[in-house]
């Protein structure tokens, strides 16, 4: 078997079965990693070393466990103390970790080969990953887009077979916007459920760890094994992780008195206007699946998503400029090499050189943003006042779901862009997360699934579709996901290389 062709869980039961070793498999994506990557640059830092290190000791019983011997990447902003953690700065470019993340550990604690770390969008802040210091990562659909955002890198790799499974973080549709546009599965859990420990902060209140893979259920797999409690996050939840979340061809559990599966659909979502006729085709195709399944579609209304932009941004730089205010060059971070003059104003000088050097423009543009909003004089006009709009958007979703189980839209307006189209323009950017954003401002679960195609310039480009549930309802979400998918079967198309 070709190992690098595959899903994570045919994967492991190859490894467990001795079909092919887990040294076999790691040098396959390995190799796969050499080379595509110079078209792709979907990996900024490779643990080549570190991965056969791990693969021998699978192959010879020293390490097990469920993901035992398979190959998985991860997204810059995670730690480890294996090679770099740069967040595709130059001002991490050589922070090294000494420790590693919760949520990568626990994947290292049942077996899995760490390949190494994914391009991004600078600190998490972008869709496109036009953003990292260390280049822009290419869609493997057609090597002149972006392979979205700000996980792009993760799923670059992912679509192009680079690893088995990889992680991604998600703060307003990080990791469900590329994966779309890439035509993989990509989960953002509840906040809370995955430990944020060792993930580097944007904004502290947003951000959530999650899988991107090829399917629902190495998604499923990977979500059971990294949920839980952390003493090290205290924001993380101590909610039971159920014993048969993996399981994703399981039944529904329905609300009580409910004989059918519920699909909510908002108008919020289905402006045809600002839809690429592709994407309503895929969410059209999705609601007629649920519906030959016997699924009751229920309208539901969300009528504060049109200020999810706006609060989101709010929010998001405000806590951006709190969380990044320590990379200042003496605490933490690049440190300029031009000579400080004596005075009293040598410390602000160093500081604002190595800040100015370190930082790239985008992150540079949050911060000031968010500093704005935080300012005196300003924070009840805009800080306080999108708190109290994030409010009202999770009371909009908490009264959806009394009515329906999960609620079907599409994950993005369009499928991927080209490269530099939106560059100049960073409203149009923004709003690349439009249908993503709320469910981060409410802390609830969204998966976006592959949803099918757009044809632009002779070439098949993936669009995709969401599903978003009730907090700590994966299991159920995963489940409703996967009758659609089941039915589609769009993952197993691959892009050609």
């Amino acid at each position: 078997m070709d190992p690098t062709q595959t899903t994570l869980i045919d994967l492991r039961n190859a490894i467990a079965s001795k079909q092919v070793s887990a040294e076999e498999a790691t040098r396959a994506y390995l190799d796969r990693i050499d080379t595509h990557n110079d078209a792709l640059n979907a990996f900024r830092d490779r643990m080549t070393d570190y991965a056969l290190k791990r693969a021998r000791a699978v192959d010879t019983g020293e390490v097990t466990g469920r993901l035992a011997g398979v190959p998985i990447a991860i997204k810059d902003c995670m730690c480890h103390t294996e090679g770099t953690t740069a967040c595709s700065s130059k001002m991490l470019e050589h922070y090294r970790s000494p420790f590693t993340a919760t949520a990568v550990q626990r994947l290292e604690d049942e077996g899995a080969v760490i390949l190494g770390k994914t391009n991004m969008d600078e600190f998490a802040m972008g869709s496109s990953t036009e953003n990292s210091a260390f280049g822009v990562s290419r869609n493997p659909w057609d090597l002149d887009r972006v392979p979205g955002g700000s996980s792009g890198g993760t799923t670059s790799a992912m679509a192009a077979d680079l690893a088995a499974a990889a992680l991604g973080s998600d703060t307003g549709g990080s990791i469900r916007q590329p994966a779309a546009i890439t035509g993989l599965v990509g989960l953002k859990p509840t906040y809370g459920r995955i430990s944020r420990w060792g993930l580097v902060a944007f904004a502290s209140s947003l951000d959530q760890i999650g899988p991107v893979t090829h399917t629902l259920a190495d998604a499923a797999l990977l979500t059971q094994i990294m949920c839980g409690k952390d003493p090290l996050d205290s924001t993380s939840a101590d909610v039971p992780v159920e014993s048969d979340l993996h399981d994703v061809d399981g039944e529904i559990d329905l609300a009580p008195g409910g004989g059918k599966l519920r699909i909510g659909i908002a108008s919020q979502y289905l402006d045809e206007s600002a839809n690429h006729p592709a994407v309503t085709a895929a969410f059209n195709e999705a609601l007629a699946v649920y519906k030959q399944q016997g699924a009751e579609v229920v309208e539901v209304d969300l009528p504060h998503t049109e200020y999810g932009i706006p609060c989101y941004y709010i929010v998001a730089t405000a806590e951006a400029s709190s969380n990044l205010a320590r990379y200042d060059g003496v605490h933490y971070g690049h440190r300029t090499g031009e000579p400080t003059p004596n005075g009293a104003n040598a410390i602000q000088h160093l500081m604002s050189q190595s800040r100015a050097e370190g930082f790239g423009s985008e992150v540079k543009r949050r911060i000031m943003l968010g500093t704005y909003a935080l300012s005196s004089g300003y924070y009840d006009a805009y800080y306080n006042r999108a708190l109290k709009t994030r409010r009202l958007i999770a009371r909009d979703f908490d009264t959806a779901f009394e009515q329906c189980d999960a609620i079907l839209c599409p994950t993005t307006t369009g499928p991927a862009f080209k490269i530099g189209d939106k560059a100049d323009d960073p409203l149009a950017m923004y709003m690349n997360d439009i249908y993503t954003v709320t469910t981060n401002l409410a802390g609830i679960a969204g998966v976006s699934v592959p949803g099918g195609f757009a044809e632009e310039d002779g070439k098949r480009l993936p669009v995709g579709v969401q599903l978003i549930g009730k907090a700590f309802d994966e299991k159920r979400l995963l489940r409703i996901a996967r009758r659609y998918e089941r039915e589609t079967e769009l993952w197993k198309h691959r892009p050609a290389l």
